[in-house]
């Protein structure tokens, strides 16, 4: 299964990029997250790990599977028998600002039932970080 929403944000691509990926800060304007914390040191890329509790969610680690520097990157979860591929993807708009897709999909034998128990909790939540990340970076212009 697949959830995907999308998102215009009048702000820099380098603005959004570095806010996106500067996950450890996520929880100062996501509701939707109460902790992350990076469980290696060094540059946000391919193979960096980040432990995630979001509200009503049991805290999961995530290993970031691609990274595309300055336009996307996914990472990976997981939990009963799930994976969980979390995209962020970003595509810059005529006239300024970006667009940001974010997407999740789930596969695994069990994800039909995972999905019926908490898809409509994981839209929910897309759709509010996607928000929340325009706020933060159309806040932060100049």
């Amino acid at each position: 299964m697949r959830f995907e929403t999308g998102i215009a944000i009048d702000a820099s691509e380098d603005e959004v990029w570095r806010t996106m990926t500067d996950v450890t800060r996520w929880p100062d304007f996501m509701p939707t997250m109460t902790s992350v914390r990076r469980l290696d040191d060094g540059p946000f890329g391919a193979g960096s790990k980040v432990r995630i509790k979001q509200p009503g969610i049991p805290a999961l680690n995530w290993v970031v599977t691609e990274l595309h520097p300055g336009s996307a990157f996914t990472w990976e979860t997981t939990t009963a028998g799930v994976t969980i591929a979390a995209g962020h993807t970003l595509v810059p708009r005529d006239g300024g600002g970006v667009s940001v897709v974010l997407s999740i999909t789930q596969t695994g034998l069990l994800a039909p039932v995972f999905v019926l128990l908490t898809g409509a909790r994981t839209r929910r939540y897309v759709r509010i970080e996607a928000e929340s990340l325009k706020r933060r970076c159309e806040r932060a212009r100049p």
